[in-house]
């Protein structure tokens, strides 16, 4: 398969890789700053732009001190050199500031702390291959086209010209004597600096990388004749922090965790060329910097308390892009939800031969639950009338493209050999399995994409009854209440006491053991008589780690605990797990999986990553990181968020004037104190003691409940009745 997919992971980034976020660009390189080794470089539009950039003081490298990362678009890089100037032993310190967005600014110092004074010279060699994300992620960079590179003044100039397209990078070089070797590699060149550096002083310069696309310079984000405080990056992250809530907590580790989850969210954003202004979430860096149907759809669920505008800005952005037409080599189909975007030159590369790629199950459910979820949380009915007629054509598309065999089932079945096998959230080749260890073959109907559809249904009735129209209302919750009957009947196993991960192309039941049943609960199709057993398998020793649940129990064949989806834990999954077993009321289990992420994180240096490994915490005492798991990823981001949310039972419908909020939060979390949620375009704070819990800013008409749900029959929550 030409693109990268979990049936390909990405080459490893190397042990204490940088990674530098913004926008849809991102920066890998070494903890000394230089690039070169394996998937090292500067990305833009999908497009290596530098591969490699690499720093010498009189051709040694600095030997690295620290890499600092104040900002997910900046770090610090000091780096130390031993000189000796007579009887006199001194360090030169290298110190590079670098800040990514369209393009590159690296400010690099030579301090002296010696008492005489020092000659050196300071060279950087670059180089830019120009290749395909793809490609980099794959590890099988090929020679494309026609590359160049050439001195222009203090400026040196690399491009490629390739399928009457051209990326170029200029650098930005005041002072340099530039070489451009040619003769030798026709893409690298040499950029020289000699020095005298005084006693006690320092030398300075600093480079300017520009991204060039078809012969135009595209415009920086650190332009060297503004102050950096006013660059767009440095205003964006400052309105983010200024509007986004801030938890405070006796809890150091959790406090810890929520910043650095706010801070990750904030790098994760993606603007729109078009509409600059609108704002999604990327899946995840390094290799997920772009517009995933069900990565942002799901982030942007769980990060409603941080930001509506986000939850907003995902629907509009994925609605521009909705299905229209047929198209068997993307995927496309009316109505549906793309899978993931790509902006480079060669797009063509990545999955189904095109920029967007369609095939994915779920995305196109979820986006009619996130609309609901977000006119729940007090949406202006003008934005969420806006998104309603996608919100129609994604539901047309469940009846009529989703259910291929009309069994009332969402099934998924690629077009062709150049799509992803799995369309759910396991994508992998062998994500869905039997309990013998033998893949289910497509098409396949996941159980938890039926949890996404019964709750899709259950959001439209609700947006039709807040509009006025009860007869389209009952219609909807009609569908819901008899698919929610027909998976009960047909995807249980009553003498294993879990539901089927999915039905095969036979309509089997792949009987295997797996969190997807998780999702089920925090959808509600699961009937309440079957949910005390779902819950004893999801917290029992053969899935529960101690850390988070498994993607597949241990007593399964094709269990590996350091496989993407066979035994991995995934904070998302965890998260939605534990939001499930809270709604049907198993608090206790909820709390065991929340502390346990939570804890897990803080070994983690407060940050979640993609997965980590399923070994059991009595095996070791930390959890494992997985190899190439994304960090910062924006479902991990999010997952803290939601987790607080779960034990907050905060439950907003506000269409209706009330809001549920009955707190069980543990008591080493207390207390907890978070101001600023994003609620009816508004911000409250909310305050839990030992002594209860204590709501400011809220709307006078909002009736606040502090009762848990109550069942209804099929209604098992009030989320759940239009």
């Amino acid at each position: 398969m030409g693109a990268w997919t979990p049936e390909q992971p990405p080459v490893g980034t190397a042990g204490g890789a940088v990674t530098l976020v913004e926008g849809s660009s991102f920066c890998v390189c070494a903890p000394s700053g230089d690039l070169g080794a394996g998937p090292h470089g500067v990305f833009f539009r999908d497009t290596r732009i530098l591969s490699r950039w690499d720093l010498r003081v009189d051709g040694e490298p600095p030997e690295p001190l620290a890499a600092m990362t104040p900002e997910p678009y900046r770090a610090t890089f000091l780096g130390r050199l031993p000189r000796r100037s007579g009887r006199t032993d001194t360090n030169l310190l290298v110190q590079r500031e670098r800040r990514v967005g369209n393009g590159m600014r690296e400010d690099v110092t030579i301090r002296n702390p010696g008492v005489e004074s020092t000659a050196v010279t300071v060279t950087v060699v670059v180089e830019a291959d120009f290749a395909d994300l793809f490609e980099v992620k794959e590890g099988r960079v090929l020679a494309r086209g026609e590359r160049r590179v050439r001195a222009q003044g203090e400026h040196l100039v690399l491009d490629q010209r390739w399928r009457g397209a051209q990326r170029g990078a200029l650098v930005d070089a005041s002072g340099a004597t530039i070489v451009a070797l040619g003769a030798i590699d026709n893409s690298a060149g040499v950029l020289s600096y000699t020095v005298v550096v005084p006693p006690r002083g320092q030398w300075s310069t600093s480079l300017l990388v520009r991204p060039v696309v078809d012969g135009e310079d595209v415009e920086v984000s650190f332009p060297l004749d503004r102050p950096l405080a006013e660059s767009a990056p440095a205003l964006r992250l400052q309105r983010w922090h200024e509007r986004t809530p801030l938890a405070t907590t006796g809890h150091e580790g959790l406090q810890r965790v929520l910043r650095r989850s706010q801070q990750d969210l904030g790098a994760l954003r993606i603007f729109d060329p078009e509409q600059p202004t609108l704002a999604a979430v990327a899946a995840g860096a390094p290799w997920f910097m772009a517009l995933f149907g069900r990565d942002s759809l799901l982030t942007a669920y769980m990060a409603l308390p941080v930001d509506q505008s986000l939850t907003l800005g995902t629907l509009r952005t994925l609605a521009r892009r909705q299905g229209r037409a047929i198209d068997p080599l993307t995927e496309e189909e009316p109505g549906r939800i793309l899978h993931e975007v790509r902006l480079g030159v060669d797009a063509g590369l990545s999955l189904g031969g095109g920029s967007t790629y369609y095939g994915t199950a779920d995305a196109t459910p979820l986006f009619v639950v996130l609309l609901g979820e977000l006119a729940r949380w007090g949406a202006e009915p003008a934005d969420v009338r806006e998104l309603l007629p996608h919100a129609d054509r994604a539901l047309e598309w469940v009846a009529a493209h989703g259910d291929r065999d009309g069994d009332g089932f969402v099934e998924y079945r690629r077009a062709t050999d150049r799509g992803l096998q799995n369309q759910g959230w396991k994508d992998s080749w062998d994500g869905i399995n039997f309990a013998d260890g033998r893949l289910a073959e497509a098409p396949i109907a996941l159980c938890e994409v039926q949890g996404y559809v019964y709750d899709a249904y259950l959001a439209r009735a609700q947006l039709a009854q807040s509009f006025g129209d009860g007869a389209l209302a009952e219609q909807w919750l009609d569908r819901a209440v008899a698919l929610k009957a027909a998976f009960n009947e047909r995807f249980w196993l009553p003498d294993q006491g879990w539901y089927a991960i999915a039905l095969d192309r036979d309509k089997k039941l792949v009987d295997s053991c797996a969190s997807n049943m998780g999702h089920c609960l925090w959808s509600g199709i699961v009937d309440e008589d079957k949910a005390a057993r779902v819950a004893e398998h999801l917290l029992s020793p053969a899935m529960f780690t101690g850390w988070g649940v498994r993607t597949l129990s241990s007593a399964m064949r094709a269990y590996d605990p350091v496989s993407y989806h066979n035994g991995s834990v995934w904070p998302h999954d965890n998260a939605f797990i534990a939001a499930g077993l809270m709604r049907y009321g198993f608090v206790a289990e909820a709390q065991r999986i929340a502390e346990g992420l939570l804890e897990a994180a803080q070994a983690f240096g407060g940050r979640l990553p993609e997965l980590f490994c399923g070994f059991d915490r009595g095996e070791y005492p930390e959890p494992v990181p997985y190899p190439s798991s994304c960090s910062p990823q924006a479902w991990a981001a999010a997952t803290p968020v939601q987790l607080v949310r779960t034990l907050l039972r905060f439950d907003p419908w506000l269409p209706r004037g009330k809001l549920w909020v009955a707190p069980v939060l543990p008591s080493a979390f207390m207390p907890l104190r978070v101001d600023g949620v994003s609620l009816a375009g508004g911000r409250m704070n909310i305050e839990v003691t030992g002594e209860g819990t204590a709501l400011e800013g809220l709307p006078a008409s909002v009736q606040v409940l502090t009762e848990p749900y109550v069942s209804e029959g099929h209604r098992l929550s009030p989320r759940d009745s239009a």
